[in-house]
Formats: C-alpha cells, structure tokens, sequence
C-alpha cells in the first residue's frame, strides 16, 4: 500500500511529495527495525515495561492507512481530508492493539509504535496538506489500495526471520535473545560449548 500511495502521488502530484512520504515511512522502518535488532542481537530492551522493540504492525497501519485515505481524498475539503486521517489513525491502532490480543506484542511496544507511526503519517500530512489537486479522482486511488489489500491479504513476509538473521551475524550469537527468560532475570545467550556434554567440551 506504500508503494501504491507513493505511485498516486509521483503520477498524479510531485514527485517530491512520493519522496516525502518514502523517506519519512523508511526512516521509521530503519528506528524499527534497528530496535528488533538491538534486542535479538543484544538483550537490549527496557524490562519493567517490557519493550523489546517497536512493533512493525503498529508502525506501518498507524503510518500507512490514514496516508492512503488522506490521498485518496486529496481533492476533497480540507474537513474530509482530517477526517480521512483520523478515521485511518483509528484503525491503524485498532491493527496494532491486535498484536496484543495475539500475544505477539507488549502494550509498550505497540503504543510505541503506533506513536511512531501516527508521526509519521501527520508529517506527510503536513507536508502536503496544500498540494494542488491532480489529476485524480478519489475512486481510482481507494480502488487500487483496495486491489493491493486483497490480492497480498494473508501472502506472507519473512521479515522477522531476515531481522533475525541480521541480529545474529552483527552480533555474533548462535541464538537469539528470547523475552520469556530476559523477561524474568539478566540472560546471556547460551554459548554452543555450554550446552555440549563434558567429553564433547573437552573434544571440542
């Protein structure tokens, strides 16, 4: 949906306002994911309110969603267009605060990334709240968003594992940092000698 909101506005605006909105959605990607990374890889997080990293969910729904909407009405009132963002903020909270009824995230990571997500989309927002209107109509930009939406719904993307991955090779760890054990006490990653039996120590 990203991309697509950055299609609409090169094609139907300036290209500056696709470069805003890119470069303001990766800087936000990069503080994500460099969060996940400094966990995995470190340990690095803040246990008594158990944030391990952003949450990506709530950065790119709370980000991605009110922009598509806010595009889409562009050539509508500037009353509609907030509304648009604020119906978008909405549910992108609503996408992120089911990362917690999942277990998948902390409260603190995910309202840490909707709030990194929410900046985001106000920015770009701001930044092209008085674009001249284009050439495009409402119905063709939500019908194409509403196309990506259910021609990638449930496809999957291996993100966590590539993060992972990275976190690892920087780190130089075999295993990851896991939250259940760093949640109760001060967890070192195991070293592989650690784990072997004492004549497969001493061979090794």
């Amino acid at each position: 949906m990203a991309l697509i909101v950055a299609a609409w506005l090169a094609i139907g605006y300036r290209w500056k306002y696709a470069f805003a909105w890119l470069g303001l959605l990766g800087a936000a990607s990069v503080a994500v994911a460099l969060s996940k990374i400094a966990f995995i890889g470190w340990g690095i997080g803040v246990r008594d309110i158990d944030f391990t990293g952003f949450s990506g969910h709530a950065l790119m729904s709370t980000a991605v969603l009110p922009v598509a909407i806010f595009v889409a009405l562009l050539p509508a009132r500037g009353a509609v267009r907030a509304c648009g963002v604020a119906v978008g903020l909405l549910i992108g909270a609503g996408v992120g605060m089911s990362r917690v009824v999942l277990n998948a995230h902390s409260v603190s990571e995910v309202v840490a990334g909707c709030a990194l997500g929410a900046v985001v989309a106000l920015a770009f927002v701001r930044i092209a709240w008085r674009a001249e209107a284009g050439k495009l109509a409402p119905a063709p930009v939500a019908a194409s968003l509403a196309a990506v939406v259910v021609a990638l719904h449930g496809v999957p993307v291996p993100t966590q594992h590539w993060i992972t991955e990275i976190a690892l090779e920087l780190s130089g760890h075999e295993r990851p940092y896991v939250r259940a054990i760093w949640k109760v006490k001060r967890y070192t990653v195991p070293d592989r000698r650690t784990e072997l039996r004492p004549q497969e120590r001493a061979a090794a």
